[in-house]
């Protein structure tokens, strides 16, 4: 069994794609938006903390060790709504408080000085969410998909079997299916699904941190219920009861859009965006 070399090719264009694409934004919009390594770092932080740390300790117990609530959401529907809503609940939560925090320490510099009155702009918000979108993209794609790279090259060179030769023979089985599936347009639906979070991400950034702004006590259950509405196909999908197609022109749809608003937002001149700290 050969992994194709457009395939792989594809594979590897695709990965690089999804990891540059952060970087190229902060870099391309550094200047002209003042944007701060630090309020990216708050974004990577909170996202390796409450995704990779909590929600996936919780999805380990609800899902695995707790046999109660794991025969529940063995329902489609029921595993849904979980899905939807503890990815939610946890990612915004963090981002609540890691920008909570930082509005704190904006308001305390300034505070502490004698300029003007405090103010800040979205550009915080959009390096958070590139800090935050960076590090999903990073941790859940493109580690992932290096992984997957480096089975297909021992694949090729006939040597995946002794690679994995620790893992069960169901699992090894399994790898060789999934390589053995892998075409050029898995390669393109990665990136697709990799970009659309990166942008909701961003999107959910600069709706948390005007809300926090405005001082709107309704900012938190909002951003958790949009985070859950965006994925509800990607659970619907893995329940089985929707085709990853949809799921795709979904998420293409949704991104176009998010897009949109934010190109308006950030397009207005400076003055405009400004908006006062809390006191």
């Amino acid at each position: 069994m050969v992994v194709a070399p457009l395939t792989l090719s594809s594979l590897a264009l695709a990965t690089l794609l999804v990891a540059a694409l952060p970087f190229v934004i902060y870099r391309r919009l550094r200047r002209p938006l003042a944007l701060k390594p630090r309020d990216a770092i708050a974004g990577i932080a909170v996202f390796a903390l409450f995704a990779m740390v909590i929600e996936r300790a919780l999805n380990d117990y609800v899902l695995h060790r707790n046999e109660a609530t794991a025969t529940f959401l063995s329902h489609p529907l029921a595993f849904v709504v979980y899905g939807a809503f503890a990815a939610g609940i946890c990612e915004e939560v963090g981002r609540f408080i890691g920008m909570r925090l930082l509005i704190k320490r904006a308001a305390a510099k300034a505070a502490a000085s004698t300029s003007q009155t405090p103010r800040t702009d979205d550009g915080t918000a959009l390096t958070y969410g590139l800090g935050h979108g960076g590090a999903e993209a990073w941790l859940v794609g493109v580690l992932v998909q290096i992984q997957w790279i480096l089975f297909a090259v021992f694949e090729n060179r006939g040597q995946l079997d002794g690679y994995l030769s620790n893992l069960p023979t169901e699992s090894v089985m399994r790898i060789h299916l999934i390589l053995a599936s892998l075409t050029p347009q898995t390669a393109g639906i990665f990136a697709l699904e990799r970009v659309a979070a990166l942008v909701f991400q961003i999107g959910l950034s600069v709706l948390m941190w005007r809300g926090l702004l405005a001082g709107w006590r309704a900012i938190l259950p909002l951003a958790i219920a949009l985070h859950a509405l965006v994925d509800v196909p990607a659970a619907l999908f893995q329940a089985q009861l929707v085709p990853l197609a949809a799921v795709d022109a979904v998420y293409a749809l949704g991104a176009l859009v998010v897009v949109g608003l934010l190109v308006r937002i950030y397009r207005r001149p400076g003055a405009e965006r400004m908006t006062a700290l809390p006191r």
